[in-house]
């Protein structure tokens, strides 16, 4: 069976998740993510291998994402906060390094209708899927899909 690395990259402000706005972020921190995982993937969890990584620049994370390509990593599960709105910058950098990547959001964008803003993701069409609004599970569900997606491929 294939062992994959997955890097598990989050934007400005998620540095706190359990702590920051917990009524719209969940009271969980990234601390959960591996138990959540091998929840999920039961006695497949062994085959993957996490890498937790955060940064509040646009900059450090394309940093970050062009030295995944350089590592060799299998797929990213990406929450880029704020800049999922915004960054033309993240999208073209998701889109040339080609490792299979999943979006994620702790809460449902497509509900935040009190901003408009916030429903609208540039870096959706560069990524595999996208999962929204299932708190800090959302994470695990998305290594999850990585897995299933790159065994098939």
């Amino acid at each position: 069976m294939q062992h994959y690395t997955m890097l598990v990259l989050n934007g400005p402000n998620l540095g706190h998740l359990g702590e920051r706005q917990p009524e719209i972020y969940g009271s969980q921190g990234m601390d959960a993510v591996p138990n959540l995982v091998k929840d999920l993937l039961g006695a497949n969890a062994d085959r993957v291998g996490l890498e937790f990584d955060q940064h509040n620049s646009e900059g450090a994370l394309i940093d970050r994402l062009e030295l995944a390509r350089a590592q060799g990593v299998d797929g990213v599960v990406f929450n880029a906060g704020a800049y999922t709105h915004t960054s033309l910058a993240i999208a073209d950098c998701l889109a040339w390094i080609q490792i299979p990547c999943v979006e994620v959001h702790l809460s449902n964008i497509w509900a935040r209708t009190d901003q408009p803003l916030r429903q609208q993701s540039l870096l959706g069409r560069q990524a595999v899927g996208v999962i929204a609004g299932f708190g800090i599970l959302g994470y695990a569900m998305a290594v999850a899909a990585l897995v299933q997606r790159l065994d098939k491929a």
